[in-house]
């Protein structure tokens, strides 16, 4: 049976609230689950520590038992100690997006043809 660390969702709509559980990677997300390892309130301030509130030793448990945790779940983790920090990669974050890109070449096009307009006036004014 393989194993994860997830969030379960509950609360309502807009409202959200997780439970982390470990569970059966086939259940649905808010499925089934084993056991019930903590809780996370993303509606909370970031510097609340009610925010995330976990059973450590039990979450130790389920990784040595074979539990893989999710994204989410590692980064509680990394946050709280438990597990080392892994290297994220996304070289393409600070790219600008193809409207962004064109937008400022136009940008760039209108400002050297002002530059061009003051400076043909300045010139003839000159001679």
């Amino acid at each position: 049976m393989a194993m994860k660390i997830r969030l379960a969702r509950g609360g309502s709509k807009k409202r959200p609230h997780y439970a982390i559980v470990a569970s059966d990677s086939r259940m649905p997300r808010d499925g089934r689950f084993v056991e019930k390892l903590g809780t996370y309130n993303p509606l909370l301030a970031k510097d609340d520590e009610r925010r995330v509130i976990m059973n450590v030793e039990r979450i130790q448990y389920w990784m040595e038992q074979g539990a893989q945790p999710t994204d989410r779940v590692s980064r509680f983790l990394e946050a709280a100690g438990v597990v080392a920090k892994k290297e994220r990669s996304n070289p393409k974050k600070a790219v600008p997006g193809k409207a962004a890109t064109e937008r400022a070449e136009a940008k760039a096009a209108k400002a050297a043809a002002a530059a061009e307009a003051a400076a043909a006036p300045a010139e003839e004014s000159a001679e």
